[in-house]
C-alpha cells in the first residue's frame, strides 16, 4: 500500500472519529464557559489570520493594493448584510477596477 494512501486513510478515520465523538459525548461532558470563550476567540483569530495571509500575500511577498481593497469592500458588504452575490461581485469589481487603472 502506498504511503499516501495510508496517510489519507488515517486522516479520514481521524476525521470520522472527531465527528463521532460529538454526538457520543453530547450531554455527558460539560465544557466550562471560559474554555468555550477561549475556543471562540481562537477560531476568530485563526479566521482573521487566514484572511490576512490570503488578502495580503502572494508568492511570499506583498500582493499589491487591489486585493486588500477588494477584500475590505467584500468585508464591509458582508458586515452590512448584503446578499452573498453582491459581496462577491462587489469585491471582484473593486479589485478588477483597481488593477485596470494600474493599482496592482
Amino acid at each position: 500500500m502506498n504511503a499516501t494512501v495510508v496517510v489519507i486513510l488515517v486522516l479520514s478515520l481521524g476525521t470520522y472519529a472527531f465527528r463521532l465523538v460529538g454526538p457520543a459525548l453530547h450531554g455527558r461532558v460539560e465544557i466550562p464557559a471560559r474554555v468555550q470563550e477561549l475556543a471562540l476567540a481562537g477560531a476568530v483569530v485563526l479566521l482573521v489570520a487566514l484572511l490576512a495571509t490570503g488578502a495580503l500575500t502572494e508568492n511570499g511577498g506583498f500582493a499589491g493594493w487591489a486585493r486588500p481593497a477588494g477584500v475590505l469592500v467584500g468585508g464591509v458588504l458582508a458586515w452590512r448584510k448584503a446578499p452573498f452575490v453582491v459581496v462577491v461581485v462587489g469585491a471582484a469589481a473593486v479589485t478588477a477596477a483597481l488593477r485596470a487603472v494600474g493599482i496592482g
